[in-house]
């Protein structure tokens, strides 16, 4: 067995003991493996590995790899959309998880319609308050949600969080806890044209607290692949 395909058993194994502690069901959480900067090669072994899901930072770089990549996979973009590569964006992409502008919601809304494809996408909220991070405050999610639900061609599916940096998983919780509350009371509005279907959070350093929150997709690139180089 490939050190990629031991990584993810052990990936796999980890998910199951979290969902466990959660009271859930393993097969209740989608892992999304984070292919950034992994060249196709070990992608596509990861693919063979069990791997259903991919996400992707960079429209560009996904552009490149996707050529390359041979195995039918869903692909997610994880990474900020710049409003001049949401054409480019929705047409590589089965899900964009990083909505958190009304412009880019437009974008990918007018861009989707001219494909006659419906694009499914996922809020992003800022839930560590950390400047440097993207996404919505959590108090204005609901309002924007409200806003772009209206507009064609997307379907919103649920939230996604880039948690606190830290190296202790702990620190991260309140993160996770905060967009769980978020989740569930956007999901008790029921808005028209709104499916909270997933919670996207949790990354290789924290994904099993996440995992205890109620996340039902997780973003596990280094532990998969290995440290960036």
């Amino acid at each position: 067995m490939s050190e990629i395909a031991e990584n993810i058993k052990d990936i796999c194994s980890r998910i199951q003991k979290a969902a466990e502690r959660g009271r859930r069901g393993a097969d209740e959480v989608k892992l999304v493996a984070v292919t950034k900067t992994v060249d196709a090669e070990r992608v596509n072994e990861a693919i063979r590995s069990g791997i259903r899901s991919i996400g992707e930072n960079r429209v560009q770089e996904a552009e490149e790899k996707f050529k390359l990549i041979t195995e039918r996979v869903e692909k997610h973009l994880v990474g900020h959309l710049q409003t001049n590569k949401a054409k480019k964006a929705v047409q590589l992409f089965d899900f964009i998880q990083s909505v958190d502008r009304e412009r880019i919601a437009q974008e990918i809304s007018r861009r989707a319609k001219d494909l006659g494809k419906a694009m499914e996408i996922l809020v992003e909220v800022n839930t560590s308050g950390e400047e440097t991070k993207f996404g919505v405050h959590p108090d204005k999610a609901l309002p924007f949600i409200e806003t772009i639900s209206k507009l064609e061609g997307i379907k919103i599916k649920g939230l996604m969080t880039v948690g606190l940096f830290s190296e202790n998983p702990e620190e991260v919780r309140p993160c996770f806890k905060k967009l769980k509350k978020l989740f569930e009371k956007i999901k008790s509005a029921n808005l028209p044209n709104v499916e909270m279907k997933f919670l996207s959070m949790g990354m290789t350093n924290d994904f099993e607290v996440a995992i205890e929150e109620g996340s039902n997709m997780v973003r596990i690139g280094t532990g998969i692949f290995g440290p960036r180089g």
